[in-house]
């Protein structure tokens, strides 16, 4: 397992090590001891969550306020997606700023994304099923989200088609407004 930092150094890319041949593959998606020390912490995980999602849907950007907050580690075991964390702490360096990347079944990544992050994704297949693991179980009193195309964070979804969104993402507010992390 490898652990690539991001333009965001909270945030990291992670790699397994697969082993192909003609059968087919083997990797160890989840090791605590080797993902501990990949990120540089222990994490400790306690509730997984699968969703599946057709093309041009787009879901986020959510997270959980303390004490409820939450760390995320996801993958994709079928299709594709692009995947978005934006920093909420309002601390940090990089607040407002954002990271994206491409995580498919193909490429077999992951992307760690620490409490303090708003979280989104946009599936770019015609299906995709999406799975993480998070540090804190679902709080309906702590959830919050942010409008996935506020114009002061400027995420470039690279989307060319109508996009699907549920009616609470919709009408999420926008940074400026949003209840963040200190």
């Amino acid at each position: 397992m490898k652990a690539i930092d991001t333009a965001i150094p909270d945030v990291k890319l992670i790699e397994p090590a697969v082993f192909s041949d003609d059968r087919g593959f083997f990797f160890e998606s989840f090791s605590k001891a080797k993902f501990d020390t990949a990120i540089g912490r222990s994490a400790d995980f306690v509730q997984d969550n699968h969703s599946r999602s057709g093309r041009g849907v787009l879901r986020g950007l959510h997270y959980q306020l303390p004490p409820h907050a939450q760390a995320k580690l996801v993958r994709v075991v079928v299709g594709e997606v692009y995947d978005v964390a934006v920093d909420i702490r309002k601390s940090s360096p990089t607040f407002g700023q954002w990271v994206g990347v491409l995580l498919s079944a193909e490429n077999k990544r992951q992307l760690w994304i620490p409490e303090g992050f708003a979280h989104g994704f946009l599936t770019l297949s015609d299906n995709a099923e999406f799975l993480y693991k998070t540090t804190n179980y679902y709080s309906p009193e702590s959830d919050r989200g942010i409008r996935w195309n506020d114009p002061q964070i400027a995420i470039d979804w690279g989307a060319n088609e109508a996009l699907t969104l549920s009616p609470k993402d919709q009408r999420q507010p926008l940074l400026a407004d949003a209840e963040t992390f200190a």
